[in-house]
């Protein structure tokens, strides 16, 4: 039922698809250069930022160690408010049971703010199997993406980084929209075309980006304030969250707001930025029906385990602003909902190696992740565990590269064999090598290898690979040389002594 899967096509052809889009590079590009100048300034204003992460780090591994207590006293005083909370121990259980709340209340007009977890669980097309039930998406962005058949977002802040103003503005047409493609002109249609539906709808659907267990609250943080509206006009809200999104109280939940701004878009703090729950008796908004749908679906297999850092995430997508492999091959290249670094450490955790095996690899560990994080998860580490699980413990990859591997080891392990390889690398990368030399001399004297096959024809096809020297030039001749004249001089300098 889950959606964590966006494409069943292998990776290497999603990688191509993604190459050959290259609208959808440029404006990868523009994003991650804005966000270079504007995340850096956000931080600097706050001061000491060094010192924040070190503090946000440390809230959300208190948490975590702590989260079966405070998902209890969370639960507790959510229904102390009036609420409702329900454990979805998969997606399936969390499905059913808001299913089930749309039909109890008759709900046919459904409204949602941006979730990346409803996504996870495919919740929006479950609902519309429901008899004459509408739901539709509010955020600008993932509005865009529902009524272009449901497109897949390319990044967890900005899902419609890989359309333009034209491809968006054929998209309203669709639904009536005669205007330009200037963006104000469309986003005041959207904006009117949205208004109507929360008028009308029977619930409201939303995410969480905290959960604050001492008030039995939710923190939302928003731009365009339709989660806003998503819970004051509806008289029925439900609330779906990762159960490792929570804040023992207000105090941790301001700090990490404030980081989260500042990391997502660069901002001081977001438009929006509500603490909400059920309607109270002097209010004269909000949900009359307040449900919160507490979802595992595979967190709780990261937990005591190497990964459990992973569980830090606020997601608030700078590793993604940072990543070079990121910047080439866009969200869709990695066939998660979870797309970067943080995709590729947290989905195959949720949905199994077998599905994901090659996103660990999608990585050049250069640790930029790991150095913008708010939280400091340590992404490009757990990037090599997972390597370190599928490679060693699990024997996943039983292809041509394990016999590779395996000749590679006999090779280096038997000196024989291994010096005949020095002597004849040379002669051998000759066919495959560049014909003219390199002009950076210093460095490669014997060009490059243009092309290679197999293994190696990854690395050939961006980079280039460097040809083996001559075997009486290489390093060991050189050392058996330099060695050699070294204590030639030695003897020479004792016999003058």
């Amino acid at each position: 039922m889950a959606t964590l899967s966006t494409s069943n096509e292998p990776f290497l052809t999603r990688i191509k698809e993604s190459e050959a889009d290259k609208f959808m590079q440029k404006s990868v590009a523009k994003a991650q250069d804005a966000q270079w100048e504007k995340r850096p300034a956000s931080r600097k204003e706050l001061g000491h930022w060094e010192d924040w992460r070190n503090l946000g780090e440390q809230i959300r591994q208190h948490v975590i160690k702590y989260l079966p207590d405070y998902l209890e006293e969370f639960s507790d005083n959510v229904e102390k408010r009036g609420g409702h909370v329900f454990f979805a121990q998969t997606d399936k259980d969390a499905v059913a049971y808001i299913k089930k709340i749309a039909q109890q209340k008759q709900a046919h007009k459904i409204v949602k703010s941006k979730s990346m977890v409803t996504t996870e669980i495919n919740l929006d097309k479950e609902l519309l199997k429901l008899p004459d039930t509408s739901v539709l998406e509010t955020d600008l962005a993932e509005f865009i993406l529902e009524e272009d058949n449901w497109d897949e977002p390319t990044h967890i802040v900005f899902p419609t980084l890989h359309k333009n103003r034209d491809q968006i503005r054929k998209i309203f047409q669709k639904l009536g929209y005669k205007g330009s493609n200037e963006p104000g002109e469309m986003a005041k249609f959207a904006r009117h075309y949205l208004r109507r539906s929360f008028l009308e709808a029977d619930l409201g659907i939303t995410g969480c980006n905290f959960a604050i267990a001492d008030q039995g609250m939710i923190n939302l943080v928003t731009n365009e304030g339709n989660a806003d509206l998503t819970m004051a006009i509806p008289d029925t809200q439900v609330v779906v969250m990762g159960m490792e999104r929570i804040v023992p109280s207000l105090k941790e939940a301001e700090v990490m707001d404030n980081m989260l701004s500042r990391s997502a878009v660069g901002q001081k703090l977001t438009s929006y930025c509500t603490f909400a729950g059920p309607q109270t008796a002097d209010e004269s908004d909000g949900p009359k029906d307040f449900y919160v749908v507490i979802l595992d679906n595979g967190r709780s297999k990261a937990l005591g385990t190497d990964f459990e850092p992973a569980l830090q995430c606020i997601r608030c997508g700078s590793c993604l602003n940072v990543c070079p492999v990121y910047r080439h091959i866009g969200g869709h290249g990695y066939g998660s909902i979870y797309p970067g670094p943080i995709g590729a450490v947290l989905s195959p955790i949720l949905g199994g190696y077998e599905k994901f095996k090659d996103l660990p690899f999608a990585c050049s560990l250069n640790a930029a992740c790991t150095d913008t994080c708010p939280v400091k998860i340590p992404l490009h580490k757990l990037l090599i565990k997972h390597r370190e699980v599928m490679m060693d413990k699990m024997k996943i990859d039983h292809s041509f590269n394990n016999v590779l591997m395996k000749g590679a080891g006999v090779a280096t392990a038997t000196p024989i064999v291994f010096n005949i390889a020095l002597k004849g690398g040379y002669l051998g990368s000759a066919p495959l090598a560049k014909k003219s030399k390199t002009s950076v001399d210093n460095f490669f004297h014997y060009g490059h290898i243009e092309w290679a096959p197999s293994l190696a024809k990854g690395w050939t096809d961006v980079r280039s690979l460097p040809r083996p020297a001559k075997g009486s030039e290489n390093f060991r001749s050189w050392y058996k040389k330099h060695q050699a004249a070294k204590q030639a001089q030695a003897k020479e300098e004792h016999d003058n002594g």
